[in-house]
């Protein structure tokens, strides 16, 4: 058993604090276990053989850089680390704290124990640091101690499209990284789905206390905005894009999503309608709206690209774009999204 070595004085400067080593870095397997049994080693080779990358895909909106987050590296760990019957318990050999100003820094070192299927395990200490404003300084630590433990344990590999190597010969990714983008891409639309959806059902257990007639029902809104409200009064299609794409941002789900795409079919066919001389006709259709054509501005033009993909139902937008044109679309000039919005468009109305 390991015994948790606190620092003795929280609030004292963090210093170089000595860290009792682990007695051994490898435990053999108990008395009477098989030798067929795959050892610890066996097993972790096993496991990197069929680990998958893990790209930059999280994003530090507050410094503006791309990063590899936690919840995708134990991700993409848990399938190889279940089929091969490895485990990992963590602990505490060492913890410090000072508070800095209004943040609270934690330096602690993590003991781990990689148990094999034998039941042998090897023993490794990895370092983790982090501040925080209120009480989350410690959790930060340990996940980055974690993460880093995996990507060095078992040489978790990454996504060559996000390493800048002036060496590379085949710029294009392979057909198994673009899958794995696509997966990737899939899984996070569905959980920002299913989040917008438990937002909304939780909304509605909180202020419908008692189930309401269809007819007392109030109208399903956004996170924090009338996103229906928005579309309908938008005065072009380029305005009702940006409109959507905040809705899905904001987590809407694929119903809500749905009847805002209803609300612009409603008004391109009211716009398709001859129309009743001016003084006949009511204020807001006295003006058609607009046809979607090319925009010069580079965020109105992906807005009016991911609007056609997602009528069209496009949900592998970002890889195809990418492959077409050879740069992510955050990073596209308009005249390129403009001409893949065109010709969603032109697919979708045959």
């Amino acid at each position: 058993m390991t015994v948790t070595a606190l620092h003795p004085n929280p609030t004292a400067p963090l210093g170089p604090t000595p860290v009792r080593a682990p007695d051994v870095a490898y435990v053999p397997a108990p008395d009477g276990t098989p030798v067929d049994t795959p050892r610890v080693f066996t097993a972790i080779a096993a496991v990197m053989r069929d680990a998958m990358p893990v790209g930059k895909n999280q994003r530090n909106e507050q410094q503006n850089y791309r990063f590899r987050g936690i919840d995708d590296v134990m991700s993409a760990m848990a399938g190889p680390l279940r089929t091969h019957g490895v485990f990992i318990l963590p602990t505490i050999a060492d913890h410090q704290t000072q508070r800095d100003g209004k943040m609270t820094r934690t330096l602690i070192t993590m003991r781990y124990r990689v148990y094999g299927p034998a039941g042998d395990c090897l023993v490794a200490d990895v370092p983790g640091e982090a501040f925080d404003f209120a009480d989350k300084s410690t959790n930060k630590a340990q996940s980055a101690a974690l993460k880093y433990l995996l990507f060095t344990l078992f040489m978790l590999p990454v996504d060559g499209r996000s390493i800048d190597d002036g060496d590379r010969q085949h710029p294009e990714p392979s057909e198994e990284h673009r899958a794995e983008r696509a997966n990737q891409q899939q899984r996070r639309a569905q959980q920002r789905q299913q989040g917008g959806q438990q937002q909304t059902q939780r909304q509605e257990r909180r202020t419908n206390r008692a189930e309401p007639s269809p007819q007392q029902k109030p109208a399903q809104r956004g996170p924090g905005r009338d996103f229906i409200a928005e579309a309908t009064a938008a005065p072009n299609p380029q305005e009702f894009a940006k409109v959507r794409a905040a809705a899905v941002k904001a987590g809407a789900p694929a119903d809500y999503l749905a009847r805002l795409d209803a609300v612009a079919e409603q008004k391109r066919t009211a716009a398709n309608q001859p129309q009743a001389p001016a003084e006949q006709r009511p204020a807001t259709q006295q003006a058609p709206a607009a046809s979607p054509g090319p925009v010069d501005d580079a965020e109105a033009a992906e807005q009016r690209l991911r609007l056609a993909a997602s009528k069209a139902g496009l949900a592998t937008l970002d890889a195809d774009f990418e492959n077409a044109y050879g740069l992510p679309i955050d990073q596209a000039p308009a005249a390129q999204l403009n001409a893949m919005a065109a010709m969603i468009e032109k697919a979708d109305q045959r």
